[in-house]
């Protein structure tokens, strides 16, 4: 056929049955709009490690708005449950039977008022006899902030120079007195922790008067506070250098008269994991309050021993002193080696176990004995020679 009468032929085509069209790409459903605006929400938190929040700027407050309206609605829960990395939905429902639920379940403070006409009953003479501040936690200034504004800024310094760390909130035993906690970007100090009492769901709660780094205060209920840090805030740990003071105080002249505390443990993994097989020198680091023969009997089912059974290097046994925070301290130490993996556990959860790092076992003894003796704030590991060098 000659060129003439191809082009005769394209040109007689009524039909069109010549003219190829381009395909019309399928229509995104609701569901892949929502997946992929929580797939944001999930590619912030790995960025910034914390939740995105409203007032930072207007994409950070379009996820955080995001985020809330997921939460409000259970079908949007269960459709997203699969992809939530972050346990961002594992959020507990609350049975709102009374003014105290309200009050308790108030996430935003909205009704953390100064202004006590709001709550306050015209012409009911029973309310009279019933203070509002008897059960409504109001955010005031506090009167004599001068006497922790130093420990404010101190707590800030020792934040960046890395002699203290922001700790995931894990449970109610974090709130104790004379802790520091960070919610909502705010740094809050409890001052005290009063009377506390069992609610009707079972649970502890009560009081505590918190003093806010922006000059407030407010008596906050317990669960209240707890169910924000969940949320969105960290625990502070304890300053290195006051850990090592109180170390090197207590921890020699062990006498049967001393009382023993628990145990810190190192361990080796047996998992058949390549990955994991093929490092040298990775220890979990960690304490028990019972023997570390009890505390590795289920291994295999737990994430935080990487689903597999372990081996016990050594142990030290702890007197007189909590071993939580020489676990801490070593954690501390060790932490630009910890190992980043994820677990899946019996729940298919992902997990990332923080207690593994990757330190012969001699430089864990020895760091152990600086620690005893007040000298470790004079080093630090060397992550890529592993070993311990002055700072």
């Amino acid at each position: 056929m000659k060129k003439e009468d191809l082009i005769n032929l394209i040109n007689d085509d009524d039909l069109g049955l010549l003219t190829i069209k381009p395909k019309n790409a399928s229509a995104i459903t609701a569901d892949e709009r929502l997946l992929a605006s929580f797939l944001e929400i999930n590619n912030f938190i790995h960025e910034n490690k914390r939740e995105p929040q409203s007032g930072n700027g207007l994409q950070e407050h379009q996820l955080a708005s995001r985020l809330k309206s997921i939460r409000e609605d259970k079908n949007k829960m269960k459709i997203l449950l699969d992809f939530d990395e972050y346990n961002l939905l594992n959020v507990e429902s609350k049975e709102i039977k009374t003014v105290n639920d309200i009050f308790a379940d108030d996430d935003l403070g909205i009704l953390d008022s100064t202004d006590e006409n709001l709550f306050r009953l015209e012409n009911v003479p029973e309310y009279k006899e019933r203070e509002s501040a008897d059960y409504i936690a109001h955010r005031k200034p506090c009167k004599n902030f001068g006497e922790y504004e130093a420990m404010f800024q101190k707590c800030q310094s020792d934040l960046a120079s890395g002699k203290r760390k922001l700790l995931k909130f894990k449970s109610d035993q974090q709130l104790k007195e004379n802790s520091f906690f960070v919610l909502n970007g705010v740094l809050l100090f409890i001052q005290k922790i009063g009377e506390t009492h069992v609610d009707k769901y079972g649970k502890i709660d009560g009081r505590q008067k918190c003093i806010f780094e922006n000059g407030t205060e407010s008596e906050m209920l317990f669960r209240s506070l707890m169910k924000r840090l969940y949320e969105n805030g960290h625990a502070v740990s304890e300053n290195s250098d006051e850990l090592n003071t109180y170390f090197a105080k207590n921890f020699n002249g062990i006498t049967n008269d001393d009382s023993q505390t628990g145990y810190i443990y190192v361990l080796k993994s047996l998992s058949d994991n390549p990955k994991i097989k093929s490092l040298e020198n990775l220890y979990k680091i960690g304490f028990s309050a019972t023997t570390p023969e009890e505390r590795i009997k289920n291994a295999h089912q737990e994430a935080t021993f990487l689903m597999a059974p372990v081996k016990i290097v050594t142990h030290f046994e702890c007197y007189n002193f909590n071993p939580q925070k020489m676990e801490q301290l070593l954690h501390n130490f060790f932490g630009s080696a910890c190992l980043n993996i994820d677990i899946f556990n019996l729940d298919n959860k992902r997990c990332n176990p923080r207690e593994w790092f990757i330190a012969p076992l001699d430089i864990i003894e020895q760091t152990i004995k600086l620690i005893i003796n007040g000298g470790v704030v004079n080093y630090r590991y060397d992550t890529l020679n592993q070993k311990i060098i002055l700072r």
